[in-house]
Formats: structure tokens, sequence, C-alpha cells
């Protein structure tokens, strides 16, 4: 690199939803001037392209067959992501109840993750400045070899807490037995779980607000990054 330009850093950010993952991932990316990667917003758009199209979501070998099909795209900018399915916007589609209920089905099926990870490693082959990749198996899975890897956790009622926030309407009590659902089956699925790689930074956000999640994630890629 000219200048002595920062080298392009990969950073991986893995953990349960309801960690404040998505707004740290963003904000981080932003301020460091790095491209951003909701991988769940793909497994959500695959999900919805599945419901869409009159998919058996309780047979894997349907979905299997059809995993190939459709064209996702993600756009990285950090500031004003976007995803699209053939060429549709599907920003909000894929954050309604129906499908939230079903990725966790859809994302077990292993041509599924196999079609969704080949997309994430080529984005993050292709990022330029580096990239801030966030979601469930990248440490473990996606990106092995990331510079950073950060995994989020945070106390059950504090996930809840933050998304009956994010779900208008929703009741704390069953926000937290839905995300606890869903931990339990993103954690055992046979392919990929939702785990915590061995060098992986771990970062407990249970009694931090957002502004000093960020902080902490920006220092250990700052400091990543003078060390490289």
């Amino acid at each position: 690199m000219e200048n002595g330009a920062a080298q392009p850093v990969i950073v991986a950010i893995d953990g349960p939803s309801g960690t404040g993952k998505s707004s740290t991932s963003k904000a981080v990316a932003a301020q460091l001037g790095l491209s951003y990667l909701d991988t769940g917003a793909q497994y959500r758009a695959i999900t919805w392209w599945m419901v869409t199209n009159g998919i058996d979501i309780d047979d894997p070998t349907a979905i299997a067959a059809v995993a190939g099909k459709p064209e996702i795209v993600s756009g990285t900018d950090p500031n004003a992501p976007t995803i699209t399915v053939d060429g549709t916007d599907v920003s909000a589609p894929i954050r309604t109840q129906e499908v939230t209920s079903k990725v966790s089905a859809v994302s077990a099926v292993p041509e599924v993750r196999a079609r969704i990870t080949e997309l994430q490693r080529s984005i993050a082959a292709g990022a330029e400045n580096g990239i801030v990749v966030e979601g469930r198996d990248i440490g473990t899975t996606v990106l092995p070899d990331a510079d950073l890897k950060i995994f989020l956790t945070a106390s059950p009622e504090a996930r809840a807490a933050r998304r009956s926030g994010e779900l208008k309407g929703a009741d704390l009590h069953s926000t937290r037995e839905a995300l606890l659902k869903r931990d339990a089956a993103d954690s055992s699925r046979k392919t990929s779980p939702l785990a915590k790689a061995d060098d992986a930074v771990e970062v407990d956000t249970t009694d931090l607000t957002l502004a000093q999640v960020i902080e902490c994630v920006v220092t250990l890629v700052e400091e990543k990054r003078a060390g490289k």
C-alpha cells in the first residue's frame, strides 16, 4: 500500500440477537471507513424468497433443491446498507415476524449455508478497505482467518428488553422466550452452529450503553490495525 495506508482489516462480529450486534457493527464500520455486511439479512432474504415462492419450510430437501435460485445482492455501505433479491428491495419484508419465525429452519439447511457462506466470503474478499461482517458463525466458519474476531454476549433479560424495544408492541416475556428458542436452534444445528471462536474477544454488553460497546470495538480494531 502506498503512503503507509492502513492495511484492509477484516472484522468478524458474532453473537446471538439482542446483543447490539447490528448497531455496533454498522457504527464501527462507518467510524473506521470499512464496508459492512449483515449476514443475518442474507439468511432472512433467502427465507423470504422461500416463503414467497411457497416452498415448504419444514422440508429441508425442498429447500436444498432451490437454494441456488434467488439472486441475493448486499450493499455494504454501513450508512445505508441494502439488500435485494432478484432485483427487489427486501429490507422491510425480511424483518416481518413470518420471516423471523422461519429463518432458523431455513438457515439450518447445509445447502443454504454453503450458498450464503460462499457469497459472504466473496464480499469480504472484495472489500478494498476491509469490512465488518456480523453474524453467528463468521469467526468460526465463514472467515476463520479474520484479523479480529469479537463475540458479543448479554443476559437474556437485557437482550429481550432491547429486542422488544425494536419490535413494536412485543411483550418482554414472549420476546425472551422466542430469543432463547432461537438461540437453542442456532446453537444446536449441525452445520455452522452459533459458537464463539477460540480466538475471539468476548464483550459482555449487558451493562454497557451502545456508545460504550462501539467505543470498545473501535479500540480493539484500531489496536489490531496498529499491530499489523
